[in-house]
């Protein structure tokens, strides 16, 4: 599957965008886990998911410490039907 890097979608910018599977893949730092931070990703992916967008959010601490599973996560949502 080919991925784009920093990916304008709408008023966003995907971490990485999967256009054939509609599949946008999000790393999420410490940014996104307070009260504000959570709020904007709630609005970004309800406005992604309108434009039948699915969006995988891992954090950085995943990606780290778990890298297989976390590439076993992805390969699933490739996988699952838009």
């Amino acid at each position: 599957m080919k991925f784009t890097r920093q990916k304008p979608l709408g008023r966003y910018i995907a971490d990485f965008y999967c256009a054939s599977r509609l599949l946008v893949i999000e790393l999420d730092g410490d940014s996104h886990y307070d009260e504000r931070g959570q709020r904007y990703d709630e609005r970004r992916t309800a406005e992604l998911a309108g434009l039948g967008i699915r969006v995988l959010r891992l954090t950085n601490l995943e990606v780290m410490q778990t890298f297989k599973g976390v590439c076993a996560k992805i390969q699933d949502a490739l996988e699952a039907k838009p």
